[in-house]
């Protein structure tokens, strides 16, 4: 058992690299999708629009493959390491979903809100930035969690595109000693304790806005 580890380690890392990387895309890309789905500029709903359907209405899987193996091809002759495609894919896949998840909690801040913001004569960026996207982030916390756990789950994917996670590591491990039990055994558990990270940032997290948030009322 002791002999497994480290090459399981090496996927490990690989899978956290690219658990944290995509979440970084995908969170920037539900916020920039969110904005321009509320946008008044129709062009811009559009496109966010287009972008949202597009990555919730196909496969992760065929994303991945399109990014790792049509993208290098003519017309488009642009080439991405298997890194860069996990990254980006599955940034892009989870950030659609969490865009209708901050669009819903944008859309839910109450509207005396934003009246009140109007009668202390706010800008539209202050009124936004400071009273409504930390609330809108906070009701969103619990829904987005259980996106980055899935986008986690969903870097088991990216060893189709030869990326040597923890998934691609298991596989080669039982090939090479047929000790399935104990060898995804090892990384079930290990996906399970990653996402429990996850799940701990993030309640680490909800209660730090959510103090700032009393703050900000009692002040």
């Amino acid at each position: 058992m002791i002999e497994l580890l480290p090459l399981l380690l090496q996927g490990t890392w690989i899978t956290i690299k690219v658990t944290l990387l995509g979440s970084l895309v995908a969170i920037g890309c539900a916020l920039l999708a969110a904005l321009g789905r509320i946008s008044p500029v129709a062009p811009v709903r559009w496109l966010a629009t287009v972008y949202v359907e597009v990555f919730r209405g196909s496969s992760l899987l065929v994303q991945l493959f399109w990014l790792y193996f049509v993208l290098p091809m003519p017309p488009f002759n642009v080439e991405l390491s298997a890194f860069a495609v996990a990254v980006i894919g599955l940034g892009l896949n989870i950030g659609a979903y969490g865009a209708e998840v901050l669009r819903g909690a944008i859309r839910a801040v109450p509207r005396g809100q934003a009246e009140a913001c109007h009668a202390l004569n706010l800008s539209p960026m202050t009124r936004f930035g400071r009273i409504i996207l930390p609330q809108a982030l906070l009701a969103a916390i619990p829904p987005g969690t259980n996106l980055l756990i899935e986008l986690l789950k969903n870097t088991s994917l990216v060893s189709l595109i030869t990326l040597s996670d923890l998934a691609f590591r298991a596989r080669q491990l039982n090939q090479a000693t047929l000790m399935t039990l104990e060898i995804f055994g090892l990384a079930l558990v290990i996906y399970f304790i990653l996402a429990q990270l996850i799940n701990l940032g993030m309640r680490l997290l909800e209660r730090r806005l959510a103090r700032g948030r009393m703050r900000g009322g009692l002040s």
